[in-house]
Parts: C-alpha cells; sequence; structure tokens
C-alpha cells in the first residue's frame, strides 16, 4: 500500500502522463486530419488513447489491482470506461466552453486540460469505490 503522499504524486503524474497523451494525440489528429468533424474526431481519439494510458497506469501502479484473466481484465476496462463518461462530460464541457468562448487551439487545449485535472480528481474516488475493488470470492 502506497503512503498517501506517494498516491496524490504518483496520480498526479501519471495524470499529467494522459493528459500529455490525451491533448498531444488530438493534436497529431488535428494535423493528419483537417476535413469535416476534424476536432470532434480529434477529441474522441485523443480521449480514447488517454483512457486506455490512464487505465493501465492506475490499474497497476495506483491500485495494484490484478485481473484473473482477459474476460476479468475486460469487464473491469469497461467498467473503468462508464466511470469515465462522467468525468469525460466535464473534460468536454470545459475544452469545448473554452473552443467556443475564446476561439483558439490553444485555449481549447487550457480547457482540456483544466477538465482533464477536474475529472480526475473525481474519477479516482469513482474507480477506488467501485472499479478496483476486491471482489467477494
Amino acid at each position: 500500500m502506497l503512503a498517501p503522499a506517494q498516491l496524490v504524486v504518483r496520480y498526479a503524474a501519471f495524470a499529467l502522463l494522459a493528459t500529455a497523451a490525451n491533448i498531444g494525440t488530438q493534436d497529431l489528429t488535428i494535423r493528419v486530419y483537417g476535413g469535416a468533424g476534424a476536432l470532434f474526431i480529434s477529441v474522441m481519439v485523443g480521449t480514447a488513447v488517454g483512457l486506455v494510458v490512464k487505465y493501465l497506469l492506475d490499474k497497476h501502479y495506483i491500485f495494484r489491482f490484478h485481473t484473473r484473466n482477459l474476460a476479468h481484465d475486460s469487464r473491469t476496462f469497461a467498467l473503468y470506461t462508464a466511470m469515465g463518461l462522467v468525468t469525460t462530460f466535464i473534460f468536454w464541457g470545459f475544452e469545448f466552453s473554452f473552443h467556443y468562448l475564446f476561439g483558439s487551439k490553444e485555449m481549447r487545449y487550457l480547457g482540456g486540460v483544466i477538465g482533464l485535472a477536474i475529472g480526475y480528481v473525481v474519477k479516482y474516488q469513482l474507480d477506488k469505490r467501485y472499479v478496483f475493488r476486491a471482489e467477494a470470492t
């Protein structure tokens, strides 16, 4: 079990890493594809990449959770994703609001970073309570 201070530092570092993966993927996607729906597509792709990165880091290094098999891992990931829907709406709300209010990619990304930071605080509590808990045998 990690000490509370270690947990906060590690979780924050992983949140920053997942945020960088998300925003970096968004930027790369927009650079590669600039057609119809490019903004929405970039946010979706970035969200997916950030989700997978964060799941793997949280599962192994925050909650030290071991899945029994592929089916158990798939169910755990599905529950992790479901808990992430609430926090994704927070993140997208900030990102799209900043895009609408300020009209620049830099401010859109800043909104995304703020939304992700708030979302990750909420997500930790949801994950701890509902996703990465010991199951009754």
